[in-house]
């Protein structure tokens, strides 16, 4: 077993290791990392944005979030879904992923799971020598002409393989194949699968089935929403090539604007702002030149306040491309209040007023480590920032 390669979210130097060339082809496919030829054969494993880890044969990568995984673990949940409000689960501060990750899912699936498997009515189409439930007349002419019996009938069944067993049951099973599972995990697995041994299991997890919270499954929730962040993210498969590859990969740019997207659209529609998510524009009467902001605020009958998502480091050379961009934004739309929310950078939230410009732009920076509640807290706090000065009455025209 060769060493596992660890590298940081951020880190710009390259991992380079011996590996052959089917092993980095598998691995460049993955999207968690760059793979390109080093001297003397070798290959450089650098960071690329996406956080997650990958095993193919003895191989061993892993990216790791400077977040944490339970806050990775959080943001993916809450964009998806803003009732999610897990607690750290045991080892979910663990740097290693799959551990951290295989031990959020079983807590909670066992949390769900501890008054026994929900069942709900499901439409059976079956042969049966006795009439149960409704004949189905047009089967039984088609598959068995001229006899009596067995029926085709059709009857409803009050069963355990329902949609939120079903997800539950094939996130453990793909839970259950990646490596480096804590003691005990395995055999926590295996027992909840034989729980859930009347559900079905996904036959293509490309497509999850959709699911909406119930008084029946209400204390399913939590474990359904790291169910679809397993089957959404993570991979076991063989290659081409023959190899086995395991990987869990996370564009984790896109995760951070997901995030800030749904969380200041609750906040904003709690301080009654209308509220317009990934808005598509022009910057130019000709319409040639596009612009994409991730939220756009309005108090009156046009635009106030455009805000965009910026999970990097705040740029401090003072040539940054970032303010050109939300200053563009607000022209274009005729707002005066811009917003930049990074992901580091600034340790408090900063004011810039434009020169010769009506425009103000906040940089709001959020510490990704705090805990989720003071998370949701500083979202709140940077809408009421936004809107304070827009309750003046003031009112823009929108442009485009």
């Amino acid at each position: 077993m060769t060493d596992p390669v660890v590298l940081d979210e951020f880190q710009q130097r390259p991992e380079v290791r011996t590996i052959d060339h089917d092993t980095a082809a598998a691995l460049r496919e993955t999207g968690l990392v760059k793979v390109a030829p080093a001297p003397g054969g070798r290959w450089g494993l650098r960071a690329t944005g996406k956080v997650g880890a990958v095993r193919i044969g003895d191989l061993d990568v892993q990216v790791q979030p400077k977040m944490g995984i339970s806050r990775l673990l959080f943001l993916i949940g809450y964009a998806k879904n803003p009732n999610f409000r897990p607690e750290d689960a045991p080892g979910a501060a663990e740097a290693d992923l799959w551990p951290a990750l295989a031990e959020s899912l079983v807590r909670y699936a066992e949390r769900a799971l501890a008054r026994g498997p929900i069942r709900g009515y499901a439409s059976v189409d079956a042969a049966s020598p006795v009439l149960r439930g409704r004949m189905r007349v047009a089967d039984q002419i088609g598959a068995r002409p001229g006899q009596s019996f067995p029926l085709e009938v059709r009857y409803d069944e009050h069963t355990t393989d329902v949609v939120e067993n079903r997800l539950l049951r094939t996130a453990l099973r793909s839970m259950a194949d990646v490596p480096r599972l804590p003691d005990g995990i395995p055999a926590r697995i295996a027992r909840l699968d034989a729980h859930l041994g009347g559900a079905g299991v996904l036959a293509d997890t490309r497509s999850i089935p959709e699911w909406s919270t119930t008084r029946l499954n209400a204390h399913y929730t939590d474990a359904l929403r790291i169910a679809e962040i397993v089957l959404r993210h993570q991979s076991t498969e063989t290659d081409p090539g023959g190899m086995n590859v395991a990987s869990f990969v996370v564009p984790v740019h896109q995760v951070f604007e997901d995030f800030v997207t749904v969380a200041l659209r609750e906040s904003f529609t709690r301080l009654r702002g209308r509220v317009d998510d990934q808005f598509r524009g022009h910057l130019d009467n000709q319409r040639t030149i596009q612009i994409r902001a991730d939220v756009i605020v309005s108090t009156g009958s046009g635009t106030d306040a455009v805000l965009d998502a910026k999970y990097k480091f705040q740029d401090k050379s003072g040539n940054n491309t970032d303010h050109f961009q939300i200053v563009s934004y607000c022209t274009a739309l005729a707002a005066t209040t811009g917003c930049l929310v990074y992901a580091h950078g600034l340790r408090e939230p900063e004011w810039l007023s434009v020169r010769n410009s009506p425009i103000r732009i906040l940089r709001f920076p959020l510490d990704l480590e705090a805990p989720p509640t003071t998370i949701l807290r500083k979202i709140g706090e940077l809408a009421e920032q936004v809107l304070g000065p827009l309750r003046t009455g003031r009112s823009n025209a929108n442009l485009d």
